[in-house]
């Protein structure tokens, strides 16, 4: 790497650099906090370092974006102090204005913006008008700069805890109530706590639940999200069977052999052949249709006893503890839904809040611990999602469930689950 290259990245900031720092100056993610401190050394070869790790915003029109969404317009949005070229306005995902109908942003990243910058006249800008703020020429050199630090450095981030410490919620209901998608947050590292939720830009974040959830409306969203609200979007014969174990513990005041949890089940099951409301959505058709519920309720006891006994061992659950029921599934992707409607614009702040708020309280109702519900909510997805493979389906969520329950920084160690 070319020393004086990268010296010459920094020359529009150098009289900044040698300025004092700003009195008080809280970043708001540790990537705007790392920035900073680059800066204020003249360390621009750090200031890429970070810069190569983040996610990029750049604004654009909605009504380009809806109309040609997988194209890319940079438009001309800042002018530098000095000397004053044309620039390229990008923002770090602590630095972004809440989400309104109109711009929206899409996200980039370094190597990308080294393969696809437009013009050679126009400089990079990075979060205008803020204590770590700089501007980069961007000749065709200082690209393949651009690209050494993003080919050295590891992109796009994964299983990191990180908080937006200004300009989020830390306590209080609405944290609460985001606290509750974290596992989430925690595997993608995203911001836990970003109410104004950007994510991965627009059309992104539409493509995202048009592929994964068949959203492509406003009115999809709105009953998706009061599916996971209500607990009705996990499959009702995982409630019923756990249900059953639950009756029992109650009523034995103790634990539940896996072999009278089986046998009472099939027994309920066989009772309801003729009223299935409580098991499956339409009636049995005869003795083969009953005895081929049996069968499934055989195996998902076996699977979810299965899982239980690797959560005990690795520390999901305590000795002698069971899941009571996999709402918490829907629940936290209900805290989710909410911040991906919002950053495909399917709604609007306040009703991205008023949801958050509605994740937390039912999950309260419903749950006495972060634990409780942390093991919960990794039944409900190993269930749908693992097959017993014991993949990076279930891995990554005990590794997000350690970092949540040790971090010093944890919304579940600093926000009461009750």
């Amino acid at each position: 790497m070319n020393p004086d290259l990268m010296a010459n990245q920094g020359a529009p900031n150098e009289a900044e650099a040698a300025a004092p720092p700003v009195p008080f100056w809280q970043a708001p993610t540790d990537t705007e906090h790392g920035l900073y401190e680059a800066k204020m050394r003249g360390d621009w070869a750090a200031y890429f370092d970070i810069l190569a790790t983040a996610d990029l915003y750049h604004a654009m029109s909605r009504a380009q974006a809806d109309a040609k969404p997988g194209w890319l317009r940079y438009n001309v949005t800042y002018w530098s102090p000095q000397p004053g070229p044309k620039c390229l306005a990008f923002f770090t995902d602590g630095m972004l204005p809440a989400p309104a109908p109109d711009p929206v942003f899409f996200q980039v990243d370094l190597a990308q913006l080294a393969e696809d910058w437009p013009q050679d006249d126009e400089w990079l800008a990075i979060n205008p008008g803020t204590p770590c703020e700089a501007f980069f020429p961007a000749t065709a050199a200082h690209r393949q700069a651009w690209r050494w630090h993003a080919d050295r450095m590891p992109h796009p981030r994964r299983h990191q805890l990180r908080t937006l410490w200004a300009g989020g919620p830390l306590h209080g209901p609405v944290a609460h109530g985001l606290a509750c998608g974290a596992l989430l947050c925690v595997k993608n590292a995203s911001l836990w706590n970003a109410m104004g939720w950007h994510g991965t830009g627009y059309v992104r974040e539409r493509r995202r639940l048009a592929e994964w959830w068949e959203i492509t409306s406003r009115e999809e969203w709105l009953r998706a999200e009061e599916g996971l609200l209500s607990g009705r979007m996990s499959s009702p014969v995982w409630g019923f069977v756990l249900g059953i174990r639950s009756t029992l513990a109650r009523d034995f005041g103790g634990a539940v052999e896996m072999d009278h949890w089986r046998h009472v089940t099939s027994r309920v099951i066989r009772q309801r052949a003729a009223d299935p409301e409580g098991v499956t959505t339409t009636a049995p058709h005869g003795d083969s249709e009953t005895e081929s519920l049996v069968a499934g309720a055989q195996r998902l006891i076996g699977r979810i006893t299965r899982y239980e006994a690797r959560f005990r061992a690795d520390g999901l659950l305590a000795e002698n503890r069971f899941v009571h029921t996999v709402e918490a599934w829907d629940y936290g992707r209900a805290s989710k839904m909410a911040r991906w409607g919002l950053g495909a614009r399917y709604c609007d702040l306040a009703e991205a809040e008023q949801a958050v708020l509605r994740a937390g309280r039912v999950s309260r109702i419903n749950y006495r611990s972060w634990e409780e519900f942390s093991a919960a909510y990794i039944l409900g997805r190993c269930l749908h999602f693992d097959e017993e493979e014991f993949g990076d389906w279930y891995g990554e969520m005990l590794n997000a469930h350690r970092i949540l329950t040790t971090d010093p920084n944890s919304p579940w160690l600093n926000i009461p689950f009750k």
